[in-house]
């Protein structure tokens, strides 16, 4: 299953000192609710997890976020998820692309979602996506 979500976000913050906490992703993952970052792989790629509860189900998807286009003057950044369900067969994946301006900025995310995960439906993936990119953008903005 497949999904696209846009969201905005607005910030006080100087364009440069946002930018600089989104492409820090020691300090990014832990902003997504339930993201931890496990392990640094180099400055633009990380080894993380991130605990997810869908109703009554609760899962764990362990992966990379790796950036994978970096335009510091446009200030737009393009990260890959990848993750696997933890004793799962399914997967979490995602590109997210991130676009800052003065005064704040937009996210496009792109997921595939498999496994038991998708099992809930496309509805209820949906929700919880947008829930939880959300609570990031709150977080985001106190960077």
């Amino acid at each position: 299953m497949a999904t696209d979500l846009d969201h905005t976000f607005s910030t006080s913050k100087p364009i440069d000192e946002s930018w600089a906490a989104i492409t820090d992703l020691e300090r990014l993952v832990p902003c997504v609710e339930g993201g931890t970052v496990l392990e640094e792989i180099d400055p633009k790629s990380v080894k993380a997890e991130i605990k997810v509860k869908m109703g009554a189900m609760g899962l764990t998807f362990t992966g990379t976020v790796e950036i994978i286009e970096q335009d510091d003057a446009a200030h737009r950044a393009v990260m890959v998820v990848k993750s696997r369900e933890k004793g799962g067969q399914g997967h979490a994946n995602a590109d997210v692309t991130f676009s800052l301006h003065d005064g704040g900025g937009s996210i496009h995310t792109h997921a595939q979602i498999t496994g038991k995960a998708a099992s809930m439906g496309e509805g209820a993936i949906t929700g919880v996506l947008d829930a939880l990119i959300k609570d990031f953008t709150g977080k985001l903005t106190n960077m």
